[in-house]
């Protein structure tokens, strides 16, 4: 009964299992019935019926014994291979940010008898599960994360360790096969670079550039003389050359921006105050590897455009190099603002863009003051349902607004002369911007949830330089028309909105940048909590 009702809740194995080992070929050639050595399986040992009832409740073991016909793989001398190559990867499990405990290391000592083979089986599904596509399902953990993870084929990788003569490097294929996820690893191995002196004064937020003095900088002096940075100075109230050296050494090494200039940013990490300190640049590396896992259904070595959101910037990415940069604006730290991760595929450049007020700014911002004046914002005309033009006298502001606002393509259009499409339930999408003032700022979450882009136009470029020999051309012609034009990508190409806090440059130097939303701090939590053991 009971592996009748298994078999019946796992199509898969009941499927391999009722199968035999030959299929029937009815009605193909004169093969009419199955034969008595391929009739289905009818009859299972008691060590089968426990796997049977014991794997039920987990569809990728399902999955994996229904193809294997419910036969231990782990047990015996023949399969001590694979458990050695499952006992080293579960030791190796912290470069990648994940404590070996999460996978019963203790349960891997018996090599005989059904519990052993159930203790080596869930170990490995789990742990190629977690590195193929994370340890977390990343949308439970922060509903604007709209992203799922999950493993890749795990019944799959189990197939190929077992019938592979080199079972770990399965396993290691199961991760990311990334640079970005490598230098990454190094940097977390690399637990020794930063010693934050917590004993020692803090030093007091500034902006210091050489030349300039003050009573704080023999403070900033002590911190780098007790990470070996820096030396006794003849002069210690005095911002010079040697010790912007100093802290250049020491931005470098914190992943900053490594210009020698001592800002607010600068000093927090100094004090420890930012995941530049120990504790805080490895959980922002872990954070950044598990994010990375999330990652595993994308090529990202092919063609895609990146937007880092805690960076402020959009790149271009092509075989796994990047090749075009700018800076960005990204939405407020607001409800309803803050920019969501996703990823899509870009398929349109709209050149003259009209630009429509998006519903939530619409009832927040625009309603109370049309309700207060219905001549307010000329700039932009009513809309009725049907695409009609509705005069303001003719506005019906009694009970609800069976409108929109829409802004027709101007230099002063808020989309600028040029937004980028990729379609999505949360109408995101990347944009020029007549405010231009923004990029200059370090701190850039700013808009109200969509993509401002520093240089939208070369951007664009960049992005038509696959379909035409003229991009500048293509866009100047769709520019001096006047109107609204959309260019269609061919083809269309991946854009990735990802929220990284520690990501390596391309010298491999891992860079921090602040947790501008707390998604990663709420990340860390809950990854402490899955891999408690």
């Amino acid at each position: 009964m009971v592996l009748r009702l298994f078999l019946k809740s796992v199509p898969l194995l009941a499927a391999a299992l009722l199968a035999g080992p030959a299929m029937a070929q009815i009605g193909h050639g004169t093969a009419t019935s199955v034969s008595v050595a391929n009739a289905p399986r009818l009859h299972f040992t008691p060590d089968e019926m426990a796997l049977a009832e014991a794997i039920a409740g987990d569809p990728d073991l399902a999955a994996f014994y229904g193809r294997h016909g419910l036969r231990p793989v782990f047990l015996g001398e023949s399969a001590a291979p694979r458990r050695e190559a499952l006992r080293r990867a579960i030791a190796e499990a912290p470069r990648h940010a994940i404590p070996s405990a999460r996978y019963a290391p203790h349960l891997l000592g018996a090599t005989e008898g059904i519990e052993a083979e159930l203790a080596h089986a869930r170990a490995l599904s789990r742990l190629l599960s977690d590195l193929s596509g994370g340890v977390l399902r990343p949308s439970r953990v922060d509903g604007e994360i709209k992203r799922e993870g999950g493993g890749h084929d795990v019944p799959g990788l189990l197939a190929r360790f077992v019938e592979s003569s080199d079972p770990a490097a399965v396993i290691a294929s199961a991760a990311p096969d990334h640079p970005a996820y490598r230098a990454l690893q190094q940097a977390l191995a690399g637990r020794a670079d930063l010693d934050i002196p917590h004993h020692l004064p803090r030093v007091p937020e500034g902006l210091w550039r050489i030349g300039m003095r003050g009573g704080d900088l023999p403070l900033m002096r002590a911190r780098l003389e007790a990470m070996g940075l820096s030396a006794p100075a003849a002069e210690p109230t005095l911002y010079d050359a040697e010790l912007a050296l100093s802290v250049q050494r020491f931005q470098e090494a914190a992943g900053l921006p490594a210009d020698g200039i001592a800002g607010p940013q600068t000093i927090r990490a100094l004090n420890g105050e930012t995941p530049s300190g120990q504790d805080g640049r490895q959980r922002a590396i872990a954070v950044a590897l598990e994010r990375l896992r999330w990652m595993g259904g994308h090529d990202l070595n092919q063609r895609h455009v990146w937007v880092n959101i805690p960076e402020y910037s959009t790149t271009i990415v092509e075989n796994g190099a990047e090749i075009f940069r700018t800076r960005s604006v990204v939405g407020k730290h607001a409800d309803e603002m803050r920019t969501p991760e996703f990823s899509d595929m870009l398929s349109h450049i709209v050149v003259n863009p009209t630009w429509t007020v998006p519903p939530g700014m619409l009832q927040r911002t625009y309603l109370p003051k049309l309700r207060e004046n219905r001549h307010a914002f000329p700039h932009l005309d009513v809309i009725d349902r049907r695409g009609n033009v509705v005069p303001r006298e003719a506005l019906d502001l009694s009970g609800g607004f069976p409108y929109r606002l829409r802004q027709k393509p101007s230099d002063d259009n808020a989309l600028g002369i040029v937004k980028f499409i990729f379609p999505n339930p949360w109408n995101i999408y990347l944009h020029d911007t007549p405010n231009k003032s923004l990029f200059g700022n370090r701190m850039r979450a700013a808009s109200n949830g969509c993509i401002r882009i520093g240089d939208p136009v070369d951007l664009a470029h960049q992005l038509l330089s696959r379909q035409t020999d003229d991009p500048a051309a293509m866009f100047r012609r769709a520019r001096d028309s006047g109107r609204e034009q959309w260019l269609t990508m061919r083809p269309a190409i991946p854009v990735h909105l990802v929220y990284f806090t520690a990501w390596p440059d391309d010298q491999g130097r891992v860079r921090l940048f602040d947790d501008v939303y707390g998604r990663d701090a709420r990340i860390w939590r809950a990854l402490q909590d899955a891999t408690q053991g």
